[in-house]
């Protein structure tokens, strides 16, 4: 019996029978022209051999992944013309599932497991769309220029193990005439964005809270890799404003927006959520979750489903439940987490470390496996580092460290653990370790900025500034708000810089220095860049803007400190950029 490496091609008939007992003839009909006029020459055209037709569909196969998928699109975007003429009710529509697998050959006929996925994934695919399985997608690898949507992983019938899988078309398209009116595009995927929640408990000391239980739903959210996120920073700058959702909407370029509120009386807590499009401002539904205290982390799940469901209904119900956060043990030690996270955000203008570090060493004690509060208190510690605000810095890198690790340790499948051991890892020039970890991260939360943020410096300081680019720029779509966007806006910068682009440099720079917490490092190298471009006057700008930062910037000191953030790269030619630019030594 043969073996060979093929493309599977799987095509069928939506409501066939339904279709046949409405009207037989005009059903027949449309599926001789369909076959005579476009699937067979389709396949044809790109080197496929039809290897049955078995009534309401066939089973087709390819030496190239490429050639199936190719085919694929092009028979559903001219099916549809087809029977245009006719009433919806009566038109032919084909699903399309592509495969790549081993199979057997017996006179003529293909059998395996390769066969069975792709037929399979026919079964999940949208009327006149297509699904591929993930080995395919990764086959097409840039070679083909057809948007597909992840749509996660798939519980196939009959199939042992769970398949990613890739749909065509995305949920959504963008519009290049309208990205123009739009701060941003939607994404090929849903997009949510969750508001912080309103304090209703007439207590200012519960805002930790609230925003806690807001904050939870992200990270929920996030793990979905069907769903586009995003990030807390950026949603909760509409905190305590009254907003428009049509405008949030359109200012974060999300489809679908969260808002609620927290009601905490006693130990009793009332959780009220309402899902709203923000295309047409409509709501999509709203409901009121009631429970004792020690219930809040089942109440933020049931939100979670609720979202999920409205949004992605495709989405299985066990991937429901391996999304779901891991839960620390002890109430208590959440609370103080929340405390904790609650102050970092205070710790990017140098204030708030010292609170934050405190309340999250306490959930540690309390809770010794709760993965997630080692993992900020981590990345608490590599904050002063970045910030320059820590007396021992040796010492700060060390507790990093070990709070890294034992975050990683206990929970893996923890992104922001990953996160923060890659973190420590870029501090101790181990780059290809905190490449591997941000990928980690973002392999578990595909929403998560700080990990395509840290992906993109890792690449950029291992010498490869050019596979950094589209990093920074998903980190910034994700949050386009972040308290530290100087700092995403920097490394792009950067990342232009060392591959000697500096037209490209100049323009980001402009960016990173709009920000009033952004340090001298972003005004030296604008004008480093304004001196290779030799534009003496705007260096000039920017090298007095580093000296307000920091009154002893010198040649000297760019040097100190670009070798102690492990910018090697590139430092030869940030220097010459200053000395054009003017600078002493």
């Amino acid at each position: 019996m043969e073996r060979r490496l093929v493309a599977i091609l799987a095509a069928d008939v939506v409501g066939y029978s339904r279709l046949i007992g409405a009207n037989e003839a005009s059903t027949l009909s449309q599926l001789r022209t369909l076959r005579t006029e476009l699937v067979e020459p389709a396949l044809k055209r790109h080197r496929g051999r039809v290897v049955k037709l078995m009534g309401d569909g066939l089973l087709a196969e390819f030496s190239s992944v490429v050639d199936a998928v190719t085919a694929a699109v092009e028979i559903q975007e001219a099916t549809p013309e087809l029977s245009a003429h006719l009433t919806e009710d009566r038109r032919v529509a084909l699903r399309i599932g592509v495969n790549i697998g081993d199979i057997a050959v017996e006179d003529g006929d293909i059998f395996g497991d390769g066969v069975n996925v792709a037929a399979r994934l026919q079964e999940i695919a949208d009327p006149n769309g297509v699904a591929i399985s993930d080995d395919a997608y990764r086959q097409l690898s840039g070679r083909l220029d057809v948007p597909f949507e992840d749509a996660g992983e798939k519980v196939l019938k009959n199939i042992k193990q769970s398949v990613r899988t890739w749909m065509w078309p995305p949920m959504y398209k963008t519009d290049a005439a309208s990205a123009s009116e739009e701060p941003f595009a939607l994404p090929d995927k849903p997009s949510v964005a969750v508001l912080p929640f309103d304090n209703m408990s007439g207590d200012p000391e519960q805002e930790y809270f609230a925003d806690g239980v807001a904050e939870d739903i992200i990270t929920a959210l996030s793990r979905f890799r069907s769903l586009f996120v995003i990030a807390r920073n950026s949603s909760f700058t509409y905190k305590g404003r009254a907003v428009d959702i049509v405008s949030v909407g359109r200012e974060l370029g999300v489809r679908y927006v969260v808002e609620g509120s927290v009601r905490k009386a006693g130990n009793r807590i009332r959780i009220t959520a309402q899902l709203i499009d923000a295309a047409s401002g409509s709501h999509l539904w709203a409901d009121r979750f009631d429970g004792a205290l020690e219930d809040v982390f089942d109440l933020q799940d049931r939100i979670t489903e609720q979202v999920v469901v409205a949004v992605e209904p495709e989405i299985q119900a066990r991937e429901l439940e391996r999304a779901r956060r891991t839960k620390p043990n002890d109430f208590d030690a959440w609370n103080l987490y929340l405390h904790g996270t609650w102050h970092m955000s205070n710790i990017i203008d140098g204030k708030g470390s010292a609170q934050a570090k405190k309340f999250l060493h306490q959930a540690c004690t309390i809770d010794p496996q709760f993965a997630a509060a080692y993992a900020e208190l981590s990345w608490a510690y590599m904050i002063e580092i970045l910030l320059n605000i820590t007396d021992n810095e040796a010492e700060n890198l060390d507790q990093a460290a070990e709070y890294a690790e034992r975050a990683v340790s206990l929970d893996m499948r923890d992104a922001t653990a990953h996160h923060a051991l890659g973190r420590v890892h870029i501090r101790k020039q181990a780059y290809k370790r905190a490449i591997a970890e941000m990928e980690a991260a973002i392999e578990l939360n595909s929403s998560y900025d700080r990990a395509y943020h840290g992906l993109g410096t890792a690449l950029v300081y291992d010498g490869d500034p050019a596979a950094s680019i589209l990093e920074f720029e998903q980190a910034i779509r994700l949050n386009p708000r972040s308290t530290i966007i100087w700092s995403y806006y920097n490394m792009l910068a950067r990342a232009h810089f060392n591959m000697g682009d500096f037209e490209d440099a100049s323009e980001v720079f402009d960016k990173a220095t709009q920000y009033p917490n952004a340090p001298f490092l972003p005004f030296a190298y604008a004008a480093a860049t304004m001196g290779h471009l030799g534009h003496r006057e705007r260096a000039g700008e920017f090298l007095a803007e580093a000296m307000k930062r920091k009154p002893d910037f010198s040649l000297a000191t760019v040097q100190e400190t670009t070798g102690r953030h492990g910018l090697h790269s590139g430092v030869d030619r940030i220097i010459e950029g200053l000395r054009k630019a003017g600078l002493s030594e």
